[in-house]
């Protein structure tokens, strides 16, 4: 016997059980199984209503997903793409700026021993924090440091004792 159809609200409180959603997200995602777009609407609405679908603890969710693999711009294209006004998560991503130097060493040191040796390493390993959302500038300072952290291991171990 197949399983019953689920109603337009179950389909809805079954997606956000499994995580938060923003409106846009759950509206695209409910719309093929709606009589009508002003049915979804509604519904988005009561939702919001009884607490069920928050705008700012989707981003809180996603910025507590993305931040340690992701820099700030990276979370910022996703939540754009998922629909959320810039303004309402414009404050969230200033306060991950002042940890995004220490997030990209993380996610550097995750994936690489040792600075990069020649142009092509230092182009991969650019290319790599660069695609995760990190800026240049953090980038650089994260591979200058690793080259500096290199040499005075280097000068270390050549010192007599």
């Amino acid at each position: 016997m197949p399983a019953p159809s689920l109603s337009l609200k179950g389909r809805a409180l079954r997606f956000l059980s499994l995580r938060e959603h923003s409106r846009s997200e759950l509206a695209r995602k409910l719309a093929p199984h709606a009589e009508s777009a002003e049915q979804v609407e509604a519904l988005l609405d009561e939702l919001t209503a009884l607490g069920f679908l928050s705008e700012q603890r989707f981003v809180e969710s996603l910025l507590h997903r993305r931040a340690a693999r992701h820099g700030s711009s990276r979370i910022r294209q996703e939540l754009n793409a998922s629909g959320v006004d810039p303004a309402d998560h414009q404050e969230a991503l200033d306060a991950l700026k002042d940890s995004e130097l220490s997030r990209a060493r993380a996610v550097w040191s995750r994936r690489y021993a040792s600075a990069p040796s020649d142009l092509n390493e230092r182009a991969r390993q650019t290319r790599f924090l660069l695609a995760r959302g990190f800026s240049s500038t953090i980038v650089r300072q994260v591979l200058q440091a690793a080259a500096h952290a290199e040499i005075d291991d280097t000068e270390a171990q050549d010192r007599p004792d």
